[in-house]
């Protein structure tokens, strides 16, 4: 048996995450349909679609023949099943409503594509490798804290994609493999994402819509952070050690990782490349101000990484002929990982259609009313946990759970506090385990590393987080957090 197993690999992302589509479109005809009502609200500086609790009910299935062919039949009060051309449609719908998020990793994959051409990541790369030669851990020590920080105080997640192979290739370099490298960046901001003290995404849109003041109760969130963090890192260098004792047991080698010629030049840092990195650094850091000052989003983001681009290829002079065929490099690079969020999305698209996603939140909304108020907060935790995994967007998975746990977290004496830190809790660190996370499988696709090799790595840690995430919601429950 265990000879299967080990043989077993997961399929690419677009043939894992299409099959679960079809699971899901199957089971909208075993799932009861229902919905509750909905109402606008203004959260901070957008506007949000909310339940309202109390609202629910249940609607009976159709299941004419047209319907189950063809799909989008009106039928007043009823509901209808998954029909074989919305199956066949969920995935273009997904690319349509995911569709900022898809250009923002082409844009930005094509900004760093000019910035690589520059050769100012290669010198970089090159200068840290020769300071932290004998101070390695020292230095993934603090990248690791510094991106965890950007998940955690900034909610940053696809804006960090395009550094993937930057740190696969620094990781590799150290004596490391791109596992290592992988959670340097990613799975670093994954943590501080969850662990989140001011995190616009998830956690301010999660205590606007619970009627808290937004990053109210960061002294626990804190203490949370740098728990997680540590953890990690322990997590991390404790691998790194097991490789640079015996490399055999690195889960991932150079086989398949490319980066164009960052791998084979060498380019000392010039004044060129500390102007352009300056440059995106302060055009970064005004981005980030932007999206707390004024709202600021995706479309805002991408239009930034534009004018980093352009300053980069001024400041470096290259042609312009260059300067379109180093983006257009750039862009290639992110075509899978780009279009495996649109994939991810059509799961949320079919399970929508079929309405039965208000139906699991009003089974779990039943189920944590006849519990204890420590078992509640554990419940909502492991509820956020799994919703995740069908809507693994933060701030909408905020917005259709939190009007209906804010309430349930009064009647079951819990804090709106703590129900908020189960939600950013179980909406964060599944992110880091589940195959319907776009920015997951993109990430996992940018480095070119098989999910099941992922799945065998992180889970152990996964498993850490979440027992960490049920100390700290018993203490918010013991202190009326």
């Amino acid at each position: 048996m265990g000879k299967y197993f080990s043989n077993f690999k997961v399929p690419h992302a677009f043939a894992l995450l299409t099959f679960l589509i079809l699971v899901c479109s199957i089971a909208s005809y075993v799932i009861p349909s229902g919905k509750y009502e909905k109402k606008i609200i203004t959260v901070g500086s957008s506007q949000k679609t909310v339940l309202v609790p109390g609202s629910f009910k249940y609607l009976p299935k159709k299941y004419e023949i047209k319907d189950l062919l063809i799909g989008n039949s009106l039928h007043e009060g009823y509901a209808t099943p998954v029909s074989i051309l919305q199956f066949l449609t969920a995935i273009p719908k997904g690319m349509a409503t995911g569709s900022a998020i898809i250009f923002f990793i082409f844009i930005v994959g094509g900004a760093f594509g000019i910035l690589n051409e520059t050769g100012t990541i290669t010198a970089i790369l090159q200068s840290l490798i020769k300071k932290f030669a004998h101070k390695r851990k020292l230095l993934i020590i603090t990248v690791m804290i510094v991106t965890g920080l950007a998940g955690s105080c900034f909610g940053l997640g696809e804006e960090l994609l395009p550094l993937i192979p930057v740190f696969l290739l620094l990781s590799i370099r150290l004596g490391y493999d791109r596992m290592f490298g992988f959670c340097l960046v990613y799975l670093a901001s994954s943590v501080g994402f969850a662990a989140a003290t001011t995190n616009p995404f998830t956690l301010q849109v999660a205590q606007g819509i619970a009627g808290l003041p937004l990053c109210s109760g960061i002294i626990l969130r804190i203490i949370f952070f740098a728990c997680a963090i540590s953890l990690l890192i322990t997590y991390v260098l404790l691998y790194g050690k097991k490789i640079v004792n015996n490399h055999s047991v690195a889960l991932l080698g150079e086989e398949g990782f490319h980066m164009g010629d960052a791998e084979v030049k060498h380019t000392a840092l010039n004044k060129r490349h500390v102007i352009v990195i300056i440059t995106s650094l302060l055009i970064f850091a005004f981005l980030i101000y932007g999206t707390q000052a004024y709202g600021w989003f995706l479309n805002e983001m991408a239009g930034g990484f534009i004018l980093v681009g352009i300053c980069a290829a001024i400041i470096s002079k290259l042609s312009i002929e260059v300067t379109t065929r180093a983006f257009i490099k750039g862009l290639e690079g992110m075509v899978v990982a780009a279009l495996v969020v649109g994939f991810a999305t059509g799961l949320q698209v079919v399970l929508e259609e079929a309405q039965i996603i208000d139906t699991i939140i009003h089974s779990a909304d039943v189920l944590l009313k006849g519990l204890s108020s420590y078992l509640a907060a554990i419940g909502m935790l492991v509820f956020q946990t799994v919703l995740n995994f069908f809507i693994p967007s933060g701030s909408g998975q905020a917005a259709v759970t939190m009007p209906l746990m804010a309430p349930l977290s009064d009647v079951l004496h819990v804090t709106r506090q703590t129900a908020v830190l189960a939600f950013t809790c179980g909406d964060g660190f599944s992110n880091a385990i589940i195959p319907t996370s776009g920015m997951l499988m993109a990430a996992l696709s940018i480095a070119n590393i098989p999910y099941e090799k992922y799945f065998k790595f992180v889970f152990p840690i996964f498993i850490m987080m979440m027992f960490l995430s049920v100390i700290f919601l018993s203490i918010a429950v013991a202190i009326s957090y």
